[in-house]
């Protein structure tokens, strides 16, 4: 049994009949290495073999009664495997699209809470042939990171390994689910400890906003982006239950030439090309703004101590994306310039900040919160207009079931205000790019998505052109600030 985190708490208290706070994965799969095939059977052969080693898969929720504290994790006395892995068909022909249409249907859905917060699906009728496995947990049990993880115990570097060594594993034994007397008991006896918290995480605020303050005042944040200064765009309000997706494939070899010829991160990259993406998508439609667009980019703050960690360890920066910039390469650097302001700006207040704030959040406060900001979603100037995350994945093929993976497409959760996800995540020498949103404010998903391989051409033909013109050159973006290593992550 395991109290939950305050930024775990804080996903399953931020969840409506509408913000649906899982996150999902669609791996599609050469299944002609799986002896058997590649069915549900398999796959809950595979589950139930890996269990022991992906403890989140057998925990349920337990509420705390009147909101006192955190919610429990608690081992599944009633744990069925059987109601976790699904099999169904996609409609023909069976392409990218009609596979994505199935998985907006299954992003609609909340997951139940009595049980387990995960599901896979195995999705059988694609057109060439592979079979695809969807994957959806909620985000109060994982982030990117802590996905990657998961994948990582339910994958294989070969089709047939070569069996582990067996090892003394402790028998599994369902948790006694407590009763009501004895949570508020225990939660009383831990909310003794919220004042010191309180006052830590002041403590640590107050400072953070001092550096802060005293940067700014020595103008070494211009060009940072801040909440509420985003344009509002159609899907800057309140969302429906509803769910598009959509799906992109990048060469990540195309965006380290591009890092490369003009000094910058992969991440830096990436943002860019959403940023053109989103121009040519918002210029189409006649909706492109004056002002460059905010995005919320999620990074992973683990340390050693937190390394391997379940759940949510992260923080989340803003980063200016300039899609009303014509010029790519002028785009490309107030990306850049933006992040590593903002990288600066985690540093001076602590990676650890949010964490140390939804720990001493209420989840009344946070449910209530979010209510109020429906209501005044639509009159009011956006926070940012979307999240970005990008997850590094496996650098080598890896295999499921015995089932070679050809691709790995993540998409993060959207809710009110900010109607649209783009998470990306790169798998041997592909970026997959994952595109979640509300079905009713974000139409014609798929020319978002069918735009960033144009977003691409074009910034790799600036970033050649400026290799040409300075053979010897780190880059045409000469940034002026070392750039400071920050894990990007989904949550996501």
């Amino acid at each position: 049994m395991e109290r939950l985190s305050g930024l775990d708490a804080a996903f399953l208290a931020l969840e409506t009949s509408a913000d649906h706070m899982h996150v999902m994965a669609v791996a599609v799969l050469d299944p002609s290495t799986t002896p058997d095939g590649f069915t549900a059977t398999v796959v809950k052969r595979l589950v139930e073999e890996r269990l022991p080693n992906i403890p989140a898969f057998r925990r349920r929720l337990v509420e705390v009664p009147f909101n006192l504290h955190h919610p429990l994790w608690v081992e599944d006395p009633d744990f069925d495997l059987e109601y976790h892995v699904r099999q169904m068909a996609v409609i023909a022909p069976g392409g990218n699209r009609e596979l994505a249409a199935l998985v907006g249907d299954i992003a609609s859905w909340p997951l139940d809470r009595t049980r387990p917060l995960w599901q896979f699906w195995v999705v059988e009728g694609l057109a060439d042939g592979n079979v695809a496995l969807i994957a959806k947990v909620h985000h109060s049990a994982i982030d990117g990171a802590a996905g990657v993880e998961v994948l990582a115990q339910l994958v294989d570097l070969e089709p047939t390994p070569v069996p582990d060594e067996p090892g003394e594993l402790e028998p599994w034994h369902p948790d006694r689910v407590p009763t009501d007397v004895e949570m508020i008991l225990g939660s009383i006896v831990s909310m003794a400890r919220r004042p010191v918290q309180m006052a830590r995480a002041s403590i640590n605020l107050g400072r953070g906003l001092a550096r802060l303050g005293q940067r700014a005042r020595e103008g070494a944040m211009a060009g940072a982006a801040a909440p509420f200064t985003a344009p509002r765009l159609p899907w800057n309000g309140a969302i429906t239950p509803h769910r598009r997706v959509a799906f992109s494939t990048l060469a990540l070899g195309e965006i380290k030439e591009i890092k490369d010829a003009f000094g910058l991160t992969v991440n830096d990259v990436v943002l860019g090309i959403v940023a053109g993406a989103l121009r040519i998508y918002l210029e189409a439609r006649d909706e492109l703004p004056d002002r460059p667009l905010v995005a919320v980019v999620p990074t992973n703050v683990r340390d050693e101590r937190t390394r391997g960690a379940g759940g949510n360890v992260v923080s989340a920066m803003f980063a200016s994306l300039p899609a009303e910039e014509a010029d790519p390469t002028q785009r490309l650097a107030v990306v850049a310039e933006s992040m590593v302001r903002a990288k600066q700006t985690q540093r001076d207040l602590g990676g650890t900040i949010l964490g140390e704030w939804a720990e001493v959040a209420t989840a009344p406060l946070l449910s209530n919160g979010i209510r109020l900001y429906r209501r005044l979603a639509d009159r009011m100037r956006p926070i940012h207009n979307l999240v970005v995350s990008n997850v590094p994945g496996p650098p080598v093929p890896i295999y499921l079931a015995g089932a070679r993976v050809v691709s790995l497409v993540p998409m993060g959760p959207v809710f009110d205000g900010a109607g649209l996800n783009v998470t990306v995540l790169s798998y041997e020498d592909r970026v997959d790019v994952g595109f979640m949103a509300c079905r009713e404010t974000v139409p014609g998903l798929w020319a978002m998505a069918d735009a960033v391989p144009a977003a691409t051409a074009e910034l790799l033909a600036a970033a050649r052109a400026a290799r040409a013109e300075h053979p010897s050159a780190r880059g045409a973006i000469d940034l002026t600030e070392a750039e400071v290593p920050v894990g990007v992550d989904t949550v996501p």
